[in-house]
């Protein structure tokens, strides 16, 4: 995936933020909010906590790791969680190393957990291409009890 309009992405991200906070609806509290997706809202979920959002935690199954750059100078607020399948096509291996790369640099908590033999949409019951987008029971289960002890954690 190639990032091309990561700012009106995080705009909207951010707008959905305000409007969540901003609801009367249910009551929110709004220290206690975390961004989760899959795939691109993986990305989007990273890219949200890149750009300073107000945000205790972001995670991200299955989404690239790469970025626009332009938070670079944003300070992260956010612990960050990354759940990728170790054989996943769709997520380039070097976006590990440079995202590794990134979240040391920043000197905040980050996570990235690599399931061994887990392609794309590991998460999804219905991915069934093989070799590509599959989903695997095990490595399903087994990211979001690490996304539940996270927020245990942080929220």
């Amino acid at each position: 995936m190639e990032v091309k309009d990561t700012p009106a992405e995080v705009e909207r991200i951010n707008a959905a933020l305000v409007a969540l906070v901003n609801q009367k609806e249910v009551a929110v509290s709004a220290s206690k909010i975390a961004a989760i997706g899959f795939c691109f809202g993986g990305h989007c979920a990273l890219e949200l906590a890149r750009s300073g959002a107000d945000i205790k935690a972001a995670v991200s199954f299955h989404g690239t790791l790469d970025t626009s750059g332009l938070y670079e100078d944003k300070e992260l607020k956010s612990a960050v969680l990354v759940l990728d399948g170790a054989a996943d096509p769709l997520v380039p291996r070097e976006q590990l190393a440079a995202f590794s790369h990134e979240m040391t640099s920043k000197n905040i908590d980050w996570q990235l957990i690599s399931y061994a033999g887990a392609v794309h949409s590991f998460t999804d019951p219905t991915a069934n291409v093989e070799g590509v987008s599959q989903y695997n029971a095990d490595v399903s289960r087994r990211a979001f009890k690490s996304m539940f002890a996270l927020f245990t954690e942080v929220l």
